[in-house]
């Protein structure tokens, strides 16, 4: 008899499911049984109206395969949030769903830098002109993004999620890419950086990101944080695996997720680099 939790992925901003292409075969092979929440044609609707769907995809599985114990949510990017929107601020007080642990790879859990600077009067129209075909489609424009404009540092979505905070019931594990040796071939369009907020308040780049999301986009007090490559070395051989985009198909990230979906990682965290 098969006692894995089953495994709820969730997809990011303008993704889809195939993201996970990778890691499921590593699920079947394990018995963790796995279900594929795919959001892709609610493009224009905001956070809380995914994060109910979500709900409603996890209770309709429930509900078919007669499954009522606890689950865990593997996440990329933005679906991060979309899973702690349910949990913390839908969910917060009736704690309804019961979840072992949420996995957020390159999660922008403080609200995203790079949906600020795509806003940017003088940076952003570059950015984005940077951007075109590696992140966003021809003629973007951020002003008409819902999901960008919600997670925008200080937008209301990000504050409720700030004012909820995480739950004592849920083990949080954050996966990040860094460009731990400078190399410009990490992410070509940034020179192998990644944006982020300065102290002072404007712009600066840093290797601690993978590309999209800088490090500080992503800690949350309390979870675990993996850094990868664990072994630098592997940047000089495919340094694009750990770039945003393309984490939750990198080998090494999809080793560890399924260490903690069996629950046998042991804590691996790593010191990210300062710039």
């Amino acid at each position: 008899m098969n006692h894995r939790c089953p495994a709820v992925l969730v997809h990011g901003w303008r993704s889809h499911p195939g993201i996970w292409n990778r890691l499921a075969p590593v699920l079947s092979d394990t018995a963790v049984p796995f279900w594929r929440f795919d959001h892709t044609a609610m493009q224009g609707a905001g956070t809380e109206t995914i994060a109910l769907a979500l709900r409603d995809y996890i209770r309709a599985k429930r509900e078919e395969t007669g499954y009522t114990g606890p689950v865990d949510i593997v996440c990329h990017s933005m679906g991060t949030c979309i899973a702690r929107y349910l949990l913390e601020v839908l969910d917060g007080d009736a704690r309804e769903e019961q979840v072992r642990q949420l996995v957020g790879i390159g999660p922008p859990n403080n609200g995203s830098a790079m949906a600020e600077l795509f806003n940017d009067p003088e940076r952003g129209p570059e950015v984005i002109r940077r951007l075109v075909g590696v992140f966003v489609p021809e003629d973007y424009d951020p002003g008409d993004d819902t999901i960008v404009q919600e997670f925008r540092p200080r937008s209301r979505t990000i504050a409720a999620l700030r004012r909820a905070g995480t739950r004592d019931d849920i083990a949080y594990r954050i996966l990040l890419g860094a460009n731990l040796t400078a190399t410009p071939a990490f992410f070509p369009v940034f020179s192998g950086k990644t944006w982020e907020f300065a102290p002072d308040g404007g712009w600066r780049t840093t290797y601690a990101g993978d590309g999209i999301v800088p490090h500080s986009d992503s800690l949350l007090p309390g979870a675990q944080v993996d850094v990868f490559p664990t072994d630098p070395a592997n940047l000089a051989r495919n340094p694009e695996l750990y770039c945003h985009t393309i984490l939750p198909k990198n080998p090494e990230l999809v080793a560890r997720v399924r260490d903690y979906l069996t629950l046998s990682a042991r804590p691996a965290a790593r010191t990210p680099p300062r710039s």
